[in-house]
């Protein structure tokens, strides 16, 4: 007598690092195989917000004294950050949200960091304006174009739980940055009724330890660029549809949010809820789905298929894909911390970054 199926897995998962310390969220791989990963901190001790994998040790990086901030303000070091990013030219970018605990944000904290990875040091810290970063700001993730100006434009997502949702946008030269999509709808979490998601089996909400639960807030989170550079795609984290914009609209700071908003289609429902999205050189697109412990991918015909599905991907955070032919992908069990389960934190270590091979390299958008 046999017993039920179990369900199957999909696709290819390679363990490459296990994490028993505080939980990870960004990823990213350099151009010569480097991996970098960051810790915010959303409650867990985090002896350094980045790190560099090396031999199986997570060594701060650049070094402890960038990890070691004076306060939620300090320019000079990183207060909690949400996403590293190598660029196409093999530079290590850091989004510090410069908000511990989802705190309001002061002037100073937010901002966005580069390391040339030849030399291991900081060359280059933008930090944004009061009208930019709001207080509410929560900055997520980061793409790039370094064929626009003089030395590119990065593409940030604000995903604030309570506050107005957008794309900020960077002009990497001067420094200066903007908002685009300023509370636009397609920037916003879903409601109930239109969008409640499931995970592990069981409905996903904020779970507070008094009071009733209330439904995700995170707005755009997820975001990607093309692989001709023409459109910046992202989506909300409460919502299975996701969205495209002009980045020709997005980096010219001149026209009017009305034409910019004429630029953004509706991409359609991608069947379950994305923390992640990333992009190849051949044109696919790979969507995290945290609904159903997986990783999928959008081929250039519009069709949609499962790269990778498998019961350990407990929420696949972020994608990078590197160019050694593999996607890699943290899994951190975000739903299951204490806001999410009322107040009871059910996280199991460790934690989880995989990779799996996908035959692409990253979009490089360079001279």
């Amino acid at each position: 007598m046999t017993g039920p199926v179990p369900d199957e897995p999909v696709g290819e998962l390679e363990l490459v690092h296990t994490f028993t310390g505080p939980m990870p969220t960004g990823v990213t791989v350099s151009h010569t195989g480097r991996i970098f990963v960051n810790f915010p901190l959303w409650g867990d001790e985090v002896p350094a917000t980045v790190v560099e994998l090396r031999d199986g040790q997570e060594v701060p990086f650049p070094d402890q004294r960038w990890n070691s901030p004076s306060g939620d303000d300090d320019a000079k070091a990183f207060v909690s950050v949400q996403s590293v990013v190598v660029d196409p030219a093999d530079r290590l970018w850091v989004v510090d949200t410069g908000s511990p605990m989802v705190r309001p944000t002061k002037p100073g904290g937010p901002k966005l960091v580069r390391v040339d990875l030849d030399t291991d040091t900081v060359a280059q810290v933008i930090t944004f304006p009061t009208d930019v970063a709001l207080p509410t700001t929560y900055l997520n993730d980061v793409r790039f174009d370094l064929r626009r100006g003089d030395a590119g434009v990065a593409y940030i997502t604000d995903s604030a739980h309570s506050g107005p949702n957008g794309i900020i946008v960077v002009d990497l030269a001067t420094g200066a940055s903007w908002r685009r999509l300023h509370d636009h709808p397609s920037t916003k979490a879903e409601p109930l009724a239109a969008f409640r998601p499931v995970v592990e089996g069981r409905p996903f909400l904020e779970r507070p330890p008094q009071g009733s639960p209330n439904p995700p807030a995170t707005g755009s989170d997820g975001i990607a660029i093309s692989a001709d550079g023409s459109r910046l795609y992202y989506c909300p984290l409460a919502s299975r549809r996701w969205y495209s914009v002009a980045t020709d609209a997005l980096a010219d700071p001149s026209l009017s949010e009305e034409r910019v908003w004429a630029t953004v289609v509706d991409e359609g429902d991608k069947g379950g809820g994305s923390d992640g999205l990333e992009t190849d050189d051949a044109g696919r697109f790979y969507l995290t789905s945290y609904e159903h412990n997986a990783v999928l991918r959008r081929r250039p015909d519009g069709a949609f298929e499962t790269l990778v599905h498998d019961p350990r991907l407990l929420w696949p955070d972020t994608l990078s894909v590197a160019s050694d032919g593999h996607l890699y992908v943290t899994a951190n069990q975000l739903h299951r911390q204490p806001r999410h389960q009322g107040g009871q934190d059910l996280r199991r270590k460790p934690y989880a970054l995989f990779r799996t091979p996908i035959d692409a390299k990253p979009v490089l958008l360079r001279r």
